[in-house]
């Protein structure tokens, strides 16, 4: 504690001598210990500020942040499938028509060019000459098909925008056949899939969408491989907001229109467990599967929230194939998805092909209702519900878990 007096000559005044000059010295040293009063008050101590909160850490410029994925289930697309066709051959000698062609998908053009994208099944070749690379031992049983290149117009008149190149009659003139067909087509603006290898990608209505088209031919894409397919589709589904697989496979005639949940053969050639390949490349991403081959219509089902089709029939053959009774009744399948793959819902238009014409409208709804009873037939949950006039949407009240045969 210091006293402070007023000045140090003050002070001294009480002592005299050697104490005197001690009282100096001390009171010297006391004097710097304060120069106001006692009484005075001391000044408050500043505030202490908040302390400032730390900046945010900058994002790396070279790691960018990732967008948000936009929600596409509002969108919606339709996309109309047929199966085989094949208008017209020249080999071995001229089986054309008429017309040279020009007005075979004339009766279903409308229905064909209404959809946001329309798909089939192209058997045989476009190619202008050329040997065919496939040999047949007997030519009364063996049909090899090839149509002029100029043909790739009138598929592109009538609407068609993807088409399948896995098939048995792809190769009829070689991979040079099939070369010259993908060039053709992609000359008139139609994607193309079937090669091993060649797969169709584009965007339409602001959606990526792939086509991917198997068959049991080799140097196709092989439906057999079914670990490979099953890679492929996931890697596309990665990339694509709808993943379209097409396959050619399943046995041929009118007796196979029901499905046997199992491998089948045609001649001793395998030809696939269509249904177990189906499910398989939904579960790896696929958004709808359409399948042809059989020259028949087959069921179709709704396998998680996507719609499988198991065989479209004949669509529009000139010559060779048969188009007797069922095997002359095709759909125009319409299917309905919205922007993340479901199905929305259906329409079945049934047509009819009548030699030499090419297909017409069927008033009479033979492949709606073949399909129906087939449905019906081979599953006992098929996802399905149809009305008369050829329309089917999801069974709202099935909580779809997968689809089961019927023992």
């Amino acid at each position: 504690m210091c006293f402070v007096y007023g000045s140090v000559t003050d002070a001294t005044k009480y002592f005299d001598g050697a104490t005197k000059y001690f009282a100096v010295a001390v009171l010297a040293s006391l004097a710097g210990c304060a120069s106001a009063p006692l009484e005075e008050s001391q000044p408050a101590p500043e505030p202490v500020a908040a302390a400032a909160p730390e900046p945010a850490v900058p994002a790396r410029p070279d790691v960018p942040a990732k967008p948000a994925e936009p929600d596409k289930s509002g969108l919606r697309i339709t996309i109309a499938s047929v199966g085989d066709m094949m208008i017209g051959t020249d080999f071995p000698e001229n089986h054309l028509p008429d017309d040279d062609g020009v007005s075979f998908l004339e009766a279903v053009t409308p229905a064909l060019s209404s959809a946001d994208i329309t798909f089939g099944n192209l058997e045989g070749v476009l190619v202008d000459g050329g040997e065919p690379a496939k040999k047949c031992s007997n030519p009364n049983a063996c049909y090899l098909f090839r149509s002029p290149t100029r043909y790739a117009d009138y598929f592109r008149a009538a609407g068609f925008d993807v088409m399948s190149l896995a098939n048995n009659h792809a190769r009829d003139f070689g991979e040079e056949g099939r070369t010259s067909t993908m060039d053709a087509l992609a000359g008139v603006g139609i994607d193309h899939s079937g090669r091993e290898g060649d797969f169709a990608s584009f965007e339409v209505n602001g959606l990526k969408i792939a086509v991917l088209a198997y068959a049991v031919t080799r140097e196709s894409n092989m439906l057999l491989d079914y670990e490979l397919a099953e890679a492929t589709v996931t890697e596309f589904a990665e990339t694509h907001d709808i993943v379209m697989v097409t396959f050619h496979g399943g046995a041929e005639g009118a007796d196979v229109t029901n499905l046997p949940f199992a491998e089948e053969e045609y001649y001793g050639e395998p030809r696939g467990d269509v249904v177990m390949f189906a499910r398989m490349v939904v579960d790896a991403g696929a958004d709808l599967v359409i399948g042809h081959g059989p020259h028949v219509v087959r069921a179709m089902e709704r396998y998680k929230d996507r719609l499988i089709a198991y065989s479209l029939g004949n669509f529009a053959t000139y010559y060779g194939i048969s188009v007797a009774g069922i095997k002359g009744i095709a759909p125009i399948l319409f299917t309905t998805l919205d922007g993340e793959g479901r199905f929305v819902e259906g329409e079945i238009v049934s047509t009819v092909q009548i030699r030499p014409a090419g297909p017409s409208i069927d008033d009479q709804q033979r492949a709606f209702k073949m399909i129906r009873g087939l449905t019906a037939e081979d599953f006992k949950k098929p996802g399905l519900t149809f009305t008369e006039d050829g329309r089917f949407t999801p069974l709202l009240i099935d909580v779809w878990s997968g689809a089961s045969p019927r023992p």
